[in-house]
């Protein structure tokens, strides 16, 4: 029998948020063991070749608006590890069927391009964007300081007091705090091409365009991170490797293709796990990675649980705002947009919406996705090897995007394969329309990862990469529930740090970084606060 390991600390999942949460424990000097289930580091994190030999895709993870102030990347140095990234000038853009001029976002440094990218269609609207897009870059340290900090019940009236203080002159008051980002969009914007734009990038961070009460997460975050986008070179698994090294540097052990069975709760206190019939004993701290139920309900069990914590856990909602499947293309050239012909930049967009030609058409793809119904195929398209050729073999692209797509169980074993075998078809005869280059013959292959894959590779329950529906409910001091918003579990000495606590998906290792935060309070740790970052 193999004989039982001792760690101070056990972290479930090596996601980019479980690496985040050991690195800052080993440093601190407890001895960590990362358990991860899976023959890699990263999770959702992961870059392959699905497809064809030499063609790189990110299989979820896209766009990296975090890097700069992502703490881990500055106190442990995974620059220094072989993250490298490059930030395309050209951010966001949506192309149209008929050829009218695209609109593009720029990065911050080039808003005289996005003005004028508006202006062609509404100067008014151009004059605000840029205004807005100034304001929200403005309060990126109390946006930042708010995302790494463990949340409280408070921060609601300082968010209706920071709405007041940054918009009051513009009309927007605490009534806006209640509508949806779709209502705000339409009251601030009169043109459609661009209201096209801003729905489908609200969605892409999880924030549902009718979704009352998530209003005001458009006027801050939303519009603090466009154009605010990097491009991870040789993909984003990069950030695994790197964040991986620093774990490894650390003294960090890591135990792959070890699925934890259960956590050991002896006299209501978290003391180790058993993985593969192994028993790995933890003298202070066991941290999940894995959702909210799988973790409480699954590892823990309801025995160890108060019926408050057994019913908010079986409570707690998994999508429809976060579920995604990626189609990911090899070609011989990169798409040629018929509205090119107005600004070439769109041909060298990072970020381009495909199949959309105005908001009514957006906001009823989006409802079809979120209702489960399978919506018209249309995508969020990245060419990833325009900026970093090692993601194709010479003279080729590799293309990846994001299908808005119903959660898992709302199609059937035999209607996802269907799925798979047909839509990507469907949705090439549609980019056809907007970028004539994309016949048969530009199209090597082709492949469709769909939200029941997605929940068997990386256990995004229903596809859903927060592993929890956003909705005011389940954001903020009420991820994943109030009385756990704190990481802290009624179980003593296990915490959450995935997803399914505050702030939620996205790569920002936020919840690795306040779990870290909320430890090092209940053990005496030493903080991670550095001055002159201030969070």
């Amino acid at each position: 029998m193999t004989p039982t390991a001792t760690y101070d600390a056990i972290v479930i999942g090596a996601g980019h948020n479980g690496l985040c949460l050991a690195a800052y424990l080993q440093r601190a000097g407890l001895s960590t063991a990362i358990i991860e289930r899976r023959h890699e580091e990263g999770g959702g994190v992961n870059t392959e070749e699905p497809v064809l030999p030499g063609f790189r895709h990110n299989m979820h993870a896209q766009y990296m608006e975090f890097f700069d102030v992502m703490p881990m990347v500055r106190d442990f140095g995974l620059e220094d590890l072989g993250l490298r990234t490059v930030m395309p000038e050209a951010q966001a853009g949506i192309a149209f069927a008929d050829g009218r001029p695209p609109v593009i976002l720029h990065r911050p440094d080039l808003l005289d391009r996005t003005h004028a990218s508006i202006a062609r269609y509404s100067k008014s609207d151009a004059d605000l964007y840029v205004d807005l897009k100034k304001r929200a870059m403005a309060v990126e340290q109390l946006l930042m300081a708010g995302l790494y900090s463990i949340p409280v019940a408070a921060a609601a009236q300082t968010q209706v007091d920071m709405a007041v203080a940054m918009f009051g002159d513009l009309g927007i008051g605490p009534h806006h705090m209640m509508k949806s980002p779709k209502m705000i969009i339409d009251e601030l914007f009169e043109t459609p091409e661009l209201q096209a734009l801003l729905y489908r990038t609200c969605v892409e961070w999880g924030f549902p365009v009718d979704g009352q009460g998530t209003g005001f997460g458009f006027l801050t975050f939303i519009m603090w991170t466009l154009g605010n986008w990097k491009l991870a070179l040789g993909g984003t698994h990069t950030l695994a490797k790197a964040m991986t090294q620093a774990c490894y540097r650390e003294g960090v052990d890591l135990i792959e293709n070890s699925m934890v069975d259960r956590v050991i709760v002896e006299d209501g206190r978290a003391v180790g796990v058993v993985s593969r019939g192994r028993e790995i004993r933890a003298e202070k701290v066991v941290a999940s990675n894995a959702d909210v139920r799988q973790t409480l309900l699954g590892m823990v069990g309801e025995d160890h649980l108060s019926d408050l914590w057994v019913r908010r856990a079986k409570a707690y909602r998994y999508g429809p705002s976060h579920v995604l499947g990626t189609p990911m293309f090899c070609l011989h050239d990169a798409p040629h947009y018929k509205s090119a012909e107005h600004d070439p930049d769109i041909d060298r967009c990072f970020y381009t919406m495909v199949g959309f030609d105005g908001p009514d058409d957006t906001a009823r793809y989006i409802r079809d996705a979120y209702s489960g119904r399978l919506p018209a195929p249309a995508a969020g398209t990245w060419v990833n090897s325009i900026w970093d050729r090692a993601q194709a073999p010479a003279g080729h692209h590799s293309a990846t995007g994001w299908y808005f797509l119903p959660p898992a169980s709302a199609l059937t074993t035999e209607e996802w394969t269907e799925v798979r075998a047909t839509y990507n078809e469907r949705f090439l005869e549609v980019w056809r329309r907007f970028a004539p280059n994309m016949t048969p013959d530009n199209v090597l292959a082709h492949r469709l990862y769909t939200p029941d894959q997605q929940e068997r590779k990386n256990l995004m329950r229903e596809g859903d990469f927060s592993n929890g529906e956003f909705s005011p409910d389940q954001m903020g001091s009420n991820r994943p529930f109030p009385e756990a918003s704190t990481y802290r579990t009624e179980v003593e000495g296990l915490y959450l740090c995935g997803p399914s606590a505050f702030p939620g998906g996205g790569v920002h290792a936020a919840c690795g970084y306040n779990a870290y935060k909320a430890i090092a309070e209940d053990l005496g740790l030493p903080s991670p606060v550095v001055a002159e970052r201030g969070y």
